[in-house]
């Protein structure tokens, strides 16, 4: 099965590499040359576990190859994904500028019946952009050739992607004719063998699926962040509240985890994309608007509680250490991440910032240059720190040497920002502690 996608970013790479593993011919297709240039070599150019080695190992196999050209293999595709950016504009909504290229590129190219498939998160409506897109310019060609649109939204975790992405709990489809549904079966059958569980559904609602997914998700972060930071004001501990509450089946234990705050490229973006939907509709989605002013006052939750630590003082020449830079562990995706907040309110208060985090030191240097010291290891980020703070859940920070980063720092000052540490032990080894929500 030939099959095209379009945009060599995180969805479109994964997705690509991961059809190409079940035996289809894959082409990735990306407008950036020297990005093709650099994945025909092997290189990679986003972290994500185990995506380079399924990369290289499809690519020698020949069944994953790449090309700036959409227009030279289009015809020989029975489906093309557009996984291209759907980035947000200025208020908010989402920016179909590169989604609306892709379909008139088909449209002044496309001889032969294909599948177009949105993989990109868009607002509802969009597909049917896309199919008027197309049609107007084959009506522009004076030439007649039959295509059917459809909505395939992405639900991959970063950091376990290739996992979420060949074991799906589900996956969603918006189909417009039995034809197109019939191609996208045929393509998903072989991860599905032993539990095929495609919803196939109308196109607006697939668009919707995603948005609504991710916002719920996010409403649960931020819920659980406001009940966290109560918790703190009444004498509760938010860690056996939510063993209470996610021992609800009803509820579950899932996305219950209180911190600072959400980031990456999917909830804050989509969460503002379904606000600004809503808005055009002329409807308001005040929970949704009151998730995203609680997610944004938590990124700076942690900045408050250093200064209430140094109980007024300024906090001028002081130096602070940073644990993590990206907006989860297992990736190196800082958009919308607690650092980027953090880092901005501790410099303007005049501190010097050490930070450390495995692979996102490069992507944070890209953003905001040499403002911080970027240290080899976390060790080395607490040397001389007036104190430290935690902000992604990183597997090596969980149990950290605390004698020698006692010994390493000015004052023995950790405030966690994703409720990692054990108060107890930190507390026998002479450290003042903070985290969220107790």
């Amino acid at each position: 099965m030939n099959i095209a996608i379009v945009g060599t970013g995180y969805v479109g790479l994964v997705s690509g590499t991961c059809f190409a593993d079940t035996g289809a011919n894959v082409t990735c297709v990306d407008v950036d040359a020297a990005k093709i240039e650099r994945l025909q070599k092997g290189e990679i150019p986003i972290y994500e576990p185990g995506l380079d080695e399924l990369v290289v190992k499809n690519v020698k196999a020949g069944r994953l190859k790449f090309t700036t050209d959409l227009a030279s293999i289009l015809n020989e595709q029975e489906i093309v994904f557009s996984a291209v950016g759907t980035p947000p504009d200025e208020d908010g909504s989402a920016d179909l500028k590169y989604v609306l290229e892709v379909a008139k590129t088909i449209g002044e190219n496309l001889d032969k019946y294909v599948v177009v498939v949105t993989k990109s998160t868009v607002p509802v409506g969009t597909a049917l952009k896309v199919r008027n897109t197309i049609q107007a310019e084959l009506d522009k060609r004076k030439v007649t050739v039959e295509f059917d649109v459809a909505s395939n939204p992405e639900f991959l975790k970063e950091g376990n992607a290739i996992k979420d992405f060949m074991s799906p709990d589900r996956v969603v489809v918006g189909v417009e004719s039995e034809r197109a549904k019939k191609t996208l079966t045929k393509l998903y059958k072989p991860f599905l063998i032993n539990n095929f569980r495609v919803i196939f559904m109308d196109i607006p609602s697939a668009e919707m699926t995603k948005y609504a997914a991710n916002s719920m998700l996010a409403t649960r972060i931020s819920f659980m962040n406001d009940i966290a930071n109560l918790c703190e004001r009444v004498g509760a501990d938010v860690n056996m509240v939510r063993a209470g509450i996610g021992a609800d089946s009803r509820i579950g234990r899932k996305f219950l985890y209180a911190g600072c705050g959400y980031g990456g490229s999917c909830f804050p973006k989509d969460v503002k994309a379904l606000i600004k939907t809503a808005d055009k509709c002329g409807y308001s989605m005040d929970v949704l608007k009151a998730v995203e002013r609680v997610n944004e006052k938590q990124k700076s939750i942690l900045f408050e509680k250093l200064q209430k630590a140094f109980d007024g003082q300024k906090l001028d020449g002081k130096t602070i250490a940073l644990w993590g830079l990206s907006f989860k562990p297992e990736t190196d995706d800082m958009r919308e991440s607690t650092a980027l907040v953090m880092i901005d309110l501790l410099i303007k208060a005049g501190c010097k910032v050490r930070a450390y985090d495995p692979v996102a030191m490069t992507e944070c240097k890209r953003r905001i240059g040499d403002a911080v010291t970027y240290c080899r290891d976390m060790y080395d980020a607490v040397l001389d720190a007036d104190a430290l703070l935690l902000l992604t859940e990183w597997k090596e920070f969980r149990l950290p040497t605390w004698q020698v980063i006692k010994k390493a720092m000015v004052r023995p000052l950790v405030i966690d920002g994703r409720n990692i540490f054990d108060a107890e032990e930190l507390d026998e080894n002479g450290f003042e502690y903070h985290c969220i929500g107790k």
